[in-house]
């Protein structure tokens, strides 16, 4: 796992890249670091909590007029802010100021323009000198990053944008939520209870995937005496050992990639598997082939509902392979939660909006006989046994007043079916926001 490292001189800094276009015009965040957080959204943990100490040094940006200087700035101050704000990203580019993400809502600091030295100085004093050889080769750099005295964790992102450094900073809670917390159906905790089986949760970018499985992991960790074993590319939440033994590996660090870290594990006696991403076939064979061999696996995919992870998992498999993983598949999947973020209607906040699929004994035939078309109405169906479809979830949320209508059309997998789902709530003296 990456540690906040010693400041490193890098290489000196490369020729001045084109400049950027200038992004849209967006709402404006003053810097100030002072006064009460913003209220925490419902998906995320409670705001995090400094060290009672005096604060860590942090170099001050000069004041330049109404606007701060970038010189000689260290990236702490500007993530410092990303903490108090409760904001969940920041986003450093050549040609535009510091702009954070804060209730999915993209707002520009207060400061100068970053230019092409000042994103390249600013990146390279906080990785190592093997780190800044790995991004320069590659172009591209995923590490963790945490500021002094534990007071928050990012994983970030480094890349090459025009020929000039960029990064994606994601803040990452110290403290790791509940479902309950994060307003996940009840039937994520009870999942977690299964002795083996395949369970996905899956979303796009940004959806809180990481979040919900760290929740669930911890609960397995603070309810079972089992071994669990996480594989992460970066590692973002910290598990402790409580009544399980809990090991995470981290691609890159501990590791030198998924499918190497799942097959090695099998020789490790675990118990539980968390597969941070499956991103080739192997790493997808290797995770259904845990899950019958009596481990329970977690893993995620960037997909939109149950139907199409479970097409995608087969689909990458050349076609005479496939008939074979369809019947795997079918016999070991336990779940799949697909996962949106949606803002709230009134106030700061996101809420969560999840498709659940439990792989009953139709849904596992359905799997079987290629018919991963029908599961959206089996699962519509079922909802005796906790099932939801995502467009069900939308309605439900929009009729509580939580969401309003046009982003719910937004999220909607069938526009035409959640009109009517809405319609027919209506008519019955269900209510929402437009």
């Amino acid at each position: 796992m990456s540690t906040p490292l010693d400041p490193t001189n890098g290489p000196p800094p490369a020729a001045g890249a084109p400049p950027k276009p200038a992004m849209p015009p967006m709402q404006s965040a003053p810097p100030s670091a002072g006064g009460p957080p913003p209220a925490a959204s419902s998906y995320q943990s409670p705001p995090m909590q400094g060290n009672s100490n005096e604060p860590p040094a942090v170099e001050t940006a000069k004041v330049v007029g109404s606007v701060r200087s970038l010189e000689d700035l260290h990236i702490d101050e500007l993530l410092h802010i990303v903490v108090d704000k409760n904001a969940s990203d920041l986003h450093i580019s050549v040609n535009s100021e510091p702009v954070i993400r804060e209730d999915g809502a993209l707002k520009r600091l207060n400061y100068e323009k970053f230019s092409p030295q000042q994103t390249q100085r600013m990146m390279y004093e906080i990785i190592a000198d093997e780190q800044i050889h790995r991004f320069e080769t590659t172009l591209e750099l995923d590490f963790s990053y945490a500021l002094p005295k534990g007071r928050a964790r990012f994983r970030v992102n480094l890349y090459r944008d025009r020929g000039a450094v960029a990064a994606a900073f994601r803040l990452i809670s110290s403290r790791i939520p509940t479902c309950r917390e994060l307003n996940l159906p009840p039937i994520l905790e009870r999942i977690t209870e299964r002795p083996r089986g395949l369970v996905l949760v899956t979303g796009p970018t940004g959806s809180g995937k990481s979040t919900s499985l760290a929740a669930m992991v911890n609960h397995i960790n603070t309810t079972r005496a089992v071994h669990i074993i996480t594989i992460e590319d970066p590692i973002e939440y910290l598990h402790t050992h409580k009544l399980s033994i809990i090991n995470q590996r981290e691609l890159g660090t501990d590791t030198k990639s998924f499918n190497n870290a799942l097959r090695a594990s099998l020789r490790e006696d675990p118990d539980v598997l968390l597969v941070g991403e499956m991103r080739d076939t192997e790493t997808i064979h290797l995770a259904i082939t845990a899950a019958e061999t009596g481990h329970l696996v977690f893993a995620t995919l960037h997909t939109n509902n149950a139907a199409e992870s479970i097409d995608r998992m087969i689909d990458v498999f050349p076609p005479g392979q496939q008939e074979q993983v369809r019947i795997q598949l079918a016999n070991n999947i336990v779940a799949i939660a697909a996962q949106q973020l949606l803002p709230r209607a009134s106030g700061p906040g996101r809420v969560p909006a999840n498709e659940i699929m439990i792989a009953t004994p139709a849904i596992r035939n359905l799997i079987r006989e290629n018919k991963t078309h029908q599961i959206p109405s089996m699962i519509q169906t079922s909802g005796k046994m906790e099932m939801t479809t995502m467009d069900q979830c939308l309605r439900d949320l929009y009729t509580k007043g939580l969401v309003t209508l046009d982003e719910v059309m937004t999220r909607a997998i069938n526009v035409e079916e959640l009109k009517k789902m809405i319609s027919t709530t209506s008519a019955t003296g269900g209510s929402g926001q437009r």
